[in-house]
């Protein structure tokens, strides 16, 4: 997965890529996406909320069992991916990639310190 040096991690599996000075695009990890299976249904938050660190913001649901998902930063949703209304599966697909789900802008972008890099994610979920 060195392709996502990029990313940083949250231990309930979401990810983090920054975009600019203080936003950011948040999805969950292929790790997640692998473990729940085909995902049939993504539930996510309306542009313009908040997000709190650690709250929940929606829910992943698949073949296998419903997830919640959890706000590794704090912020206001700028975009979602409406296309995950239509094709969930597109998280199966690129969790990484197109199967993104939000955007925000970032309260306070020390947050991402707190987060765990590719090794350190990769070394939590062996």
């Amino acid at each position: 997965m060195s392709e996502n040096q990029d990313l940083k991690y949250a231990k309930t599996h979401e990810w983090v890529r920054r975009e600019g000075e203080n936003e950011a695009v948040i999805g969950i990890s292929d790790y997640a996406q692998n473990s729940l299976g085909d995902i049939t249904f993504v539930e996510l938050p309306a542009v313009g909320d908040r997000l709190s660190k650690g709250d929940s913001f929606g829910v992943v649901e698949s073949v296998k069992a419903a997830s919640d998902l959890y706000a590794p930063v704090s912020g206001e949703v700028l975009a979602v991916n409406e296309e995950l209304e239509d094709a969930p599966e597109k998280v199966n697909e690129a969790a990484t990639g197109d199967g993104w789900m939000l955007k925000v802008r970032l309260d306070d972008a020390a947050e991402l310190n707190d987060l765990l890099d590719e090794s350190a994610y990769q070394a939590a979920n062996q």
